[in-house]
């Protein structure tokens, strides 16, 4: 799911992918919940599927964003399932992202788009960015996404991350250039 989703709020964001992205989103929607409840539903396991490959060929033409940028580095420092670091850091990036967008770019493409995840996500036309959040947070309350910490991650990690996550790839293609601070607020929810 976060492979369809930071692509379509990407800095890099284009046609091609955004219609990857939209009917990834839309299948992981409403499908991610009954795949995890209900593994042997073929239906759902096949939503997940489509959505996987739209994600892979998503990110490779539009890039990814923090929640990717931040899962590399700890998935080489911690011993942590690279979907379930995605999972636990996506609400709070979200979070983080549209409060940056909106405080320094409130005008633009990637708000609007947050938005329209809101809607995919929630199936109200008039759903908000923070709808799209607190569906997210919901969602993973449901997988039973566990916190970083279990995977023994601490605040004393932090600043490393911030530096390796900074410098990571995927960072490149965040809708808004994240501050230190902002950084480490992710981590620190996530932790």
């Amino acid at each position: 799911f976060t492979q369809v989703l930071e692509p379509f709020v990407s800095n890099k964001a284009n046609p091609m992918t955004d219609a990857l992205c939209r009917e990834g989103m839309c299948r992981a929607t409403r499908s991610l919940r009954r795949a995890y409840e209900h593994g042997d539903d073929p239906a759902a396991r096949e939503d997940m599927a489509i959505t996987s490959l739209f994600g892979g060929l998503a990110l490779a033409n539009a890039k990814l964003g923090a929640a990717h940028g931040f899962a590399g580095p700890a998935g080489g420092m911690f011993p942590a399932p690279h979907g379930a670091l995605c999972a636990r850091l996506l609400p709070y990036v979200m979070e983080v992202n549209v409060r940056a967008l909106q405080e320094r770019l409130s005008e633009s493409e990637s708000l609007r788009r947050y938005d329209e995840v809101a809607q995919i996500l929630t199936g109200n036309t008039t759903a908000t960015a923070s709808d799209g959040v607190v569906w997210i947070q919901e969602l993973c309350a449901a997988l039973q996404v566990p916190p970083l910490s279990s995977y023994g991650m601490s605040s004393a990690d932090i600043p490393v991350l911030v530096e390796k996550a900074a410098k990571a790839s995927s960072m490149k293609g965040n809708p808004i250039l994240l501050t230190p601070d902002e950084m480490q607020e992710i981590l620190t929810l996530a932790i």
